[in-house]
């Protein structure tokens, strides 16, 4: 093992921290890494070391063709039922909402499948966009029946959508959700401030109310997450 290449590289690590606590914020560049080089006297190979550890610690993030910048912070969200501020907050962040679309629009298939709507039958679509201390971090478009909430649009959508339909008497008690990777579309991307084609993790929740099992369908939601902001743990067991 080489001990003093090992310390070099710890003592950079430090040094590129101490760096983005005293001169940088959230989303600003760091410097390149030949600048790093000459500032530190060490290898390039040893500079790359310090910034992938960060990167993979959550602390930067690398944008490629752009280069590396300051993380607004990774949210580690463990697999629950809470709703997004809920999520935010027990992760330490401060949520906001800002409502893109609100209004009444023929779903897609399986939207309309879901709520259990016929062909060309309308329902509302609620589309905004969801940050942590200001930094983007999902777009989330839900499809919700009108029969079952009037009066939706007109209320207030910048909090909690779950605390809304509680208030209405349609809370949420189940739902049934996938993740899965994919690539940003292009108005996607531009409202996370990414780029089109940028790795993303999309949630697809099929969520219910009612004591029944699994209960009424009351919204259909595609949430696109960025991946460099957004993690997802989760504890298993032996059965």
């Amino acid at each position: 093992m080489d001990t003093a290449g090992e310390l070099k590289h710890v003592w950079v690590r430090k040094q590129i921290q101490d760096l983005v606590a005293a001169s940088l914020r959230p989303g600003d560049a760091l410097l390149g890494e030949r600048q790093l080089e000459e500032q530190f006297g060490v290898s390039r190979i040893t500079v790359r070391r310090a910034i992938s550890d960060l990167v993979q610690d959550g602390a930067l993030v690398r944008i490629k063709g752009k280069g590396t910048f300051v993380s607004h912070g990774l949210v580690r969200s463990t697999l629950h039922l809470a709703s997004f501020n809920e999520d935010m907050r027990a992760a330490g962040f401060e949520p906001s909402t800002r409502v893109i679309t609100a209004l009444t629009a023929v779903p897609p298939a399986a939207a309309a499948e879901h709520l259990g709507l016929a062909a060309g039958q309308e329902a509302y679509q609620v589309r905004r966009l969801r940050l942590a201390n200001g930094a983007p971090v999902s777009v989330d478009d839900s499809w919700l029946p009108p029969h079952l909430l009037p009066g939706l649009l007109s209320g207030d959508l910048t909090g909690s959508l779950y605390g809304v339909l509680a208030a209405s008497g349609h809370p949420v008690q189940h739902v049934e959700q996938t993740v899965e990777a994919a690539a940003a579309p292009e108005e996607t991307a531009a409202l996370l401030d990414i780029a089109p084609g940028a790795p993303v993790l999309l949630f697809r929740r099929h969520s219910f109310t009612g004591p029944d099992d699994p209960g009424t369908p009351i919204e259909y939601s595609i949430s696109t997450y960025r991946s460099d902001r957004y993690q997802v743990s989760m504890r298993l067991g032996l059965g």
